[in-house]
């Protein structure tokens, strides 16, 4: 992995056998991150996504294990108990161009990843909410 920051903005380059939630991670840490969006592409030849049971307040899981395309990871990266929070989403695409998408729970990259995380001055908790099953902004 390789970062190089301008201005506001992280650039971060992954590599092969990378996986995307750590080096994400990382660089929050080392750039002391508190508030900022993500976008990224690239490929990856293992990904779990999740899609989140609104009424039994449960994730699950698939995961697929082939060569496809990120076609989009987007997300953001907050604070919960002043610990980075990462909540990320993404869409892969097989070799028929089949797109699959949701809860980014594990993306390894299969050759290389892009990424742009654009930090923003300030910082956003998040809080558990028992309603929801969900970990909120706090505002």
């Amino acid at each position: 992995m390789e970062t190089k920051k301008i201005g506001n903005r992280i650039i971060a380059r992954l590599d092969k056998k990378e996986e995307v939630l750590d080096a994400l991670h990382k660089i929050a840490g080392q750039y002391d991150i508190r508030l900022a969006s993500v976008q990224a592409i690239g490929a990856t030849n293992h990904v779990k996504i999740g899609l989140f049971n609104t009424e039994e307040k449960k994730y699950y899981s698939n995961v697929l294990d082939q060569d496809m395309e990120i076609t989009s990871l987007i997300g953001n990266i907050t604070r919960k108990d002043n610990e980075i929070y990462l909540h990320l989403h993404i869409n892969v695409a097989d070799e028929n161009q089949r797109v699959y998408g949701g809860h980014l729970n594990e993306c390894v990259i299969s050759a290389t990843l892009e990424m742009f995380i654009d930090v923003i001055d300030g910082s956003i908790e998040r809080q558990f909410d028992e309603n929801i099953g969900l970990n909120l902004m706090k505002f």
